[in-house]
């Protein structure tokens, strides 16, 4: 399958299906200011993310280098009170680095809330200028990264778009693609089916760890990863949910596993470890589902499929979101939110590989240009909070020897 998808072409040589501008602040106090920055501006490409905290985490500030430079992202403003712990010279120093123009601006040396949106605005105006000239080069499969996630899960996701999901990405992997699944927190009883699949026995062992460390985290914290909201549309335990939320990853053998800010050198399918390292210090591993869109994007994902039952509307900043409905009636109810209706497969109307056809079909056109309904509806949500991550070692990354 090769794709006619042409990338934009980045001076660290890879290559985005969208060429965004990105502002971003480096603490709550400057988020005002930036998002007034922004606004004139996000229908034009123009994104807002930051990170809220005062006091340093390094966890959130390798996010934020690999957020700043994903390959959807062409330029950066960086917007910081002057103050805070965020080593914002580090991270302007490591955008330049990858060859984007970017730029900072410290909102208490810089003449306060007017004068830094006006300068603001003034930069994105001549950074849009400037990224028009960016250009387009022939983008093989071998270069697409995809994540998926799942949220608002109800009793039908397991049987319809979380499989559908599955079997798209299995086209995608034998196709050369890069797939992230993760959710660690929602594998706890699925990790001796998942480790029968590892390219070694070393990272099979990997894998049941990273779910064991998720069960005692919530363990810890007194709770699964199951809302009222999975139980309200017919789910009955975390083991059915686990279950839904496992066929997600096809059938592929498990090329590798990884952590939020690494990005797979090779194609094939991984496990994104999203669970904190070390004793439970931050609370709920992701407090929402942007939250682990946000990780799928800084392993370099350039889409995240979004599988829901319930009908969840959100989309993202920087790298569009391809909404995949489980429910037939959940669709008719959100059809402007969603982009296909695996719910026919419960009707009759489909099969589950006509489904995983049409995702990968619209995975291609999302990649050429095309916009998802969350990004025509101007869905641009974020979030990035506090965690702590150890290196993965080499067992995790078996086809990288």
């Amino acid at each position: 399958m090769t794709p006619p998808i042409h990338g934009y072409l980045r001076n660290d040589g890879r290559k985005g299906i969208r060429n965004n501008v990105v502002i971003a602040y480096l603490v709550e106090c400057a988020h005002h200011v930036a998002r007034e920055i922004q606004l004139p501006y996000r229908d034009r490409g123009v994104h807002l993310i930051g990170f809220s905290g005062c006091y340093p985490n390094e966890y959130s500030f390798r996010m934020m280098q690999a957020l700043c430079t994903h390959s959807n992202v062409g330029t950066v403003l960086l917007v910081s009170l002057g103050c805070e712990g965020f080593d914002r010279k580090g991270l302007l120093s490591t955008i330049r680095e990858s060859g984007r123009p970017a730029e900072l601006l410290v909102i208490q040396d810089n003449r306060g809330t007017r004068a830094t949106i006006a300068d603001g605005r003034e930069w994105v105006e001549r950074a849009l200028a400037s990224l028009a000239e960016t250009p387009r080069v022939p983008m093989p499969m071998e270069e697409l990264v995809l994540g998926t996630v799942c949220g608002g899960s109800d009793g039908t996701s397991g049987i319809t778009a979380n499989p559908g999901i599955g079997r798209a990405f299995d086209r995608m992997v034998q196709s050369g693609a890069t797939c992230i699944f993760e959710e660690t927190g929602e594998l706890i009883g699925c990790e001796h089916i998942m480790a029968a699949r590892a390219a070694t026995p070393e990272l099979a062992r990997e894998l049941k760890a990273s779910v064991a460390k998720a069960a005692r985290y919530y363990a810890t914290l007194g709770h699964g990863s199951f809302a009222p909201g999975n139980a309200d549309g017919g789910l009955t335990t975390q083991e059915e949910k686990s279950m839904g939320a496992y066929s997600k990853s096809g059938s592929s053998p498990i090329s590798g596993l990884i952590k939020p800010g690494d990005v797979p050198r090779a194609g094939g399918l991984y496990l994104l470890d999203v669970v904190p390292d070390g004793e439970v210090r931050f609370g709920f591993p992701n407090i929402n589902d942007n939250a682990e869109i946000a990780e799928l994007m800084a392993c370099g994902a350039h889409i995240t499929l979004f599988s829901t039952g319930r009908g969840s509307v959100v989309g993202s900043a920087i790298a569009p979101v391809l909404k995949v409905c489980a429910n037939p009636e959940t669709y008719r109810r959100l059809t402007g939110d969603m982009d296909i209706d695996a719910g026919r497969i419960l009707e009759g109307r489909a099969t589950l590989d006509e489904v995983g056809d049409e995702i990968c079909e619209r995975i291609l056109a999302v990649a050429g240009g095309e916009l998802t309904a969350s990004e025509s509806l101007g869905h641009q949500e974020f979030v990035l909070g506090y965690k702590s991550f150890e290196p993965v070692g080499p067992a995790c990354h078996p086809t990288y020897q």
